[in-house]
């Protein structure tokens, strides 16, 4: 109702009347309890928020008394906002450069924090000097150029909704409201620099430390609802989880404290029992007065467990201030707070201009009595009431005196941006007196004045302004209207003794460059007593170290997690993965599997016993060979060669040399040309061998079948059968080698897998199906000679060297057929090194079956290597 009869008053026409009109008798009922004002040519109004009124809601069936001296409650450390709008003028004024030939004056009401009031003291701001009647001229004239409020973001919308009629510029030094489709588009000149850059440095600041689990307490308005909205998904995005978003009750009058005192409770019991350490608070200025109930607030009626300490986070917006009534509350739970600030800097002789500051001295300040009296909790003498006891103000008191929570000597954060909007009002005139198109002027006392009704193109030279104040920081606006500014990171530091101070830790500079936005020095912050000044955590779960990652707990947030130990194959480096991964083919995991090791190359090398051993034994039993060669050959018209093709035996016996020198291919790295030439070789050279002992037990045979009356294999005898015989089944062999080669050869290769540690480097057989026909054939080879050797293992002792083959090819097929399952279980050079071992042992195998013998009559007993003693052997 009162909001409807304020815009009515304003839509009356305006009215002027001569300078000479006798002196008006209109009066107002309520006149303003708090009012400061400085005359001067331009006017600059300021809607404080100073104190307010205990008071019961209001009924709208009756017209609300005024408000009473005894119901006025005062925030004492407000009153600094009031003195940097006076100090900032004073300066204005004492420099002929920033406002040459004018002056600018101030009025200052008070807001009260009530809707009314605000509504009342705009009105008062665009009416005659104190009579409340809007557009009516009656005495002086106030030339009214812009107006500073308000300190919370409904008192800033409140003015905002009359001003936005007459145009005049509003500076906020407070958070913009929340506006909706139905409010309309309001002109705020936004001091304090905007919240979405703050939110992202209380970002930087979780992630700094890895504070991953906080807690939220907020006031419930329409500005607390858009903090919710704006930081959830942003602050989730990046890793961070709630444990509890507590809203505070918002109320105005004195009948809603008991529910608010409820709600706190249920809020400090919970701050008490969660997990996490780090509480972020938003609400406006005056916030804190409600956090400061907490510590004695609870739902249970005898708490004795010693509480928790607490990493308090404040937004710019919310103040360290205490009404007179808790002036000596325990305050020590937000000891270590950090808050990020409004950046300030205390202008010259702004600490004079306060220590200067007395009751007698500044009569025309109508805060400062009532200010003194509850910040030094006395009285005047002329404002005794009755024979009540009360401590007298001698006007010697000191204002450095007072606790941080009712008043500082520097100037803070909102202080200096009123300080800053001030200057910007005085530097707009200055561009708008100098501009060539400035508007009509008139002179009056030789002095330059505009006509009241033009000052909305003021707006104009606002929005371009750019100044260095006097603290030598730049001022200026971004094209919303907001002051492009860097944020303070303050700690704040609560003595046994509660007095308060504040530390700069860090800074949030949107200038910067990109990895200097966000400073902080942690060396420089005082922690809360509880941390034992060690940096604090803030998590839901504690970190799951390397070697394990996240498992999210079904229902709960995802920071809430167990850790699990990765699987097998996989490593996780860093702390809190949410999956573990793979290492590449050319590493495996370490038994913690939280880093990579390179995999081992695996291949038979001539640098190892194994690799050295084999190569040792191929080299001997070729040796070996070699002078049972000579041997024979030395001795090659003795019976004993004669006996069983001397040529075939050279040629059984050169095979077999080249069987033990092909083992060598199989040691040493694979390369392009040792991969198709050792399983070739050794399959070429391996059946020429095996094709030697058939066809010397096949002459045999058919020798003696020869002799027999009638027979007719005598055309079959002689070495061309023999010759026939190798040649036809080395033929085969080649034929199959041949097609492999060109079909799919071997090639190197490299097996990742098979092996956890190693990278197997072997040669890939290209064709399989090719790599076993060749196996086959030469154990195809091997049967059918052992087969006609055991048949001709009866025949007469005196040419026949059967049962030698016999034993020999027995030990052949033994040592073939062990190697097949054997070669299929092992891997890397332990499966080469299983076919060398049957390489050797089916070659020595051979060797010594059918040589020994021989080589014993040859060598040792020369006496019976003669015609005669063959034939009478048995």
């Amino acid at each position: 109702m009162v909001v409807f009869v304020v815009l009515l008053l304003a839509l009356i026409p305006h009215k002027v009347y001569q300078a000479h009109v006798v002196q008006c008798k209109i009066q107002y009922l309520h006149h303003p309890l708090h009012t400061y004002h400085h005359s001067g040519d331009f006017i600059i109004g300021g809607i404080a928020s100073h104190g307010g009124f205990v008071s019961s809601s209001a009924t709208f069936t009756e017209e609300p008394p005024p408000g009473l001296q005894e119901e006025l409650v005062i925030l004492p450390k407000y009153y600094q906002h009031i003195l940097a709008l006076a100090f900032a003028v004073r300066e204005i004024n004492e420099n002929s450069q920033t406002l040459p030939n004018v002056t600018l004056g101030f009025h200052i009401y008070d807001s009260y924090f009530s809707a009314t009031r605000t509504y009342h003291s705009t009105m008062l701001l665009l009416s005659t000097l104190e009579k409340f009647v809007p557009n009516y001229i009656c005495g002086v004239q106030n030339d009214l150029t812009a107006v500073i409020g308000g300190l919370d973001s409904r008192t800033s919308l409140h003015i905002a909704t009359i001003l936005d009629i007459y145009k005049i510029p509003q500076l906020i030094y407070g958070p913009a409201p929340v506006m909706n489709d139905k409010t309309p588009e309001l002109p705020f000149y936004q001091m304090p620099p905007q919240e979405a850059h703050q939110y992202s440095g209380i970002l930087s600041l979780l992630l700094h430390f890895r504070w991953t689990w906080i807690g939220i307490i907020l006031l419930d308005t329409d500005n607390g609802e858009k903090f919710v909205q704006t930081i959830y998904p942003m602050f989730t995005k990046s890793g961070v989880c709630f444990a509890f978003l507590e809203r505070i009750p918002d109320f105005s009058f004195i009948t809603e404290i008991d529910e608010m005192l409820q709600q706190g409770a249920i809020i400090h019991d919970k701050l008490t029992d969660s997990k996490a350490n780090v509480v972020m608070a938003y609400g406006e200025s005056y916030s804190m007065i409600f956090l400061r109930w907490l510590p004695y607030l609870s739902e249970h009626e005898h708490v004795t467990k010693k509480e928790k300490g607490k990493i308090w986070i404040m937004t710019a917006q919310i103040e360290f201030a205490s009404y007179v009534t808790q002036r000596n509350w325990d305050s020590g739970i937000f000891n270590g707070a950090i808050s990020f600030g409004i950046h300030s800097n205390d202008p010259p002789g702004f600490h004079q201009y306060l220590n200067s500051r007395n009751p007698s001295r500044t009569e025309s300040d109508g805060f400062m009595r009532d200010f003194w009296q509850q910040a030094f909790d006395c009285v005047f003498p002329n404002s005794i009431v009755g024979k009540m006891e009360w401590n007298i103000c001698t006007e010697e008191e000191k204002l450095e005196s007072l606790s941080g929570d009712f008043f500082e000597m520097s100037m803070t954060g909102h202080s200096y941006s009123i300080y800053n909007a001030v200057y910007v009002v005085a530097h707009a005139l200055h561009a708008m007196y100098s501009s060539r198109v400035s508007p009509r002027g008139m002179v009056h006392g030789g002095r330059l004045t505009f006509q009241n009704q033009l000052f909305w193109q003021l707006h104009h030279f606002l929005r371009i302004i750019s100044f260095n104040n006097t603290a030598g920081d730049e001022v200026s606006f971004n094209q919303n209207g907001e002051v492009v500014s860097r944020l303070d990171i303050i700690n704040w530091i609560i003595s046994s003794n509660q007095s308060f101070h504040r530390v700069k830790i860090g800074e949030l500079d949107p200038k910067a460059p990109l990895d200097q936005v966000f400073t902080i020095d942690e060396d420089a912050i005082t922690w809360h007593s509880y941390f034992n000044q060690t940096r604090p955590t803030s998590v839901c779960t504690e970190s799951c170290h390397p070697g394990s990652h996240k498992k999210v707990k079904e229902g709960d947030p995802f920071c809430c997690y167990d850790c699990i130990l990765c699987p097998e194959g996989k490593i996780s480096q860093q702390e809190d993965m949410n999956d573990c991964n793979k290492c590449s083919d050319e590493d495996y995991p370490n038994k913690s599997q939280d880093v990579c090791i390179p995999k081992d190359r695996n291949f038979l090398s001539y640098e190892e016993p194994l690799g050295i051993s084999l190569a040792f034994f191929a080299l001997s039993f070729a040796f070996i060979t070699a002078l049972v060669m000579v041997t024979f050959m030395k001795h090659h018209n003795t019976p004993i060669v004669k006996a069983n093709n001397r040529n075939l035996t050279y040629t059984l016996l050169v095979s077999l040399l080249l069987c033990f020198l092909c083992a060598l291919l199989f040691i040493g790295q694979p390369e392009k040309v040792t991969c198709p030439l050792r399983q070739t070789a050794f399959a070429i050279i391996f059946s020429v061998a095996v094709s030697c002992v058939l066809a010397k037990t096949a002459t045999v045979v058919l020798a003696f079948l020869a002799t027999k009356p009638g027979s007719r294999m005598r055309k079959w005898v002689g070495k061309g059968l023999a010759n026939s015989i190798v040649l036809s089944c080395s033929l085969v062999q080649a034929t199959l080698c041949t097609v492999w080669l060109a079909i799919s050869p071997p090639f190197p290769d490299l097996d990742m897998h098979s092996m956890t540690e190693q990278i197997i480097v072997g040669c890939n057989e290209g064709s399989v199906t090719m790599f076993y026909s060749v196996l086959g054939y030469m154990g195809f080879l091997a049967i059918v000679g052992f087969t006609v050797a055991f048949l001709a293992r009866k025949l007469p002792d005196s040419f026949n060297e059967a049962k030698f083959i016999t034993f020999s090819m027995l030990v052949f097929c033994s040592v073939w057929l062990s190697f097949v399952p054997t070669y299929l279980s092992t891997k890397g050079k332990y499966m080469v090194a299983v076919e060398i071992s049957s390489i050797l042992a089916s070659s020595s195998g051979l060797l010594c079956c059918i040589f020994s013998p021989k080589c014993y009559v040859i060598v040792l007993r020369p006496e019976l290597n003669n015609r005669e003693q063959l034939i009478r052997r048995k």
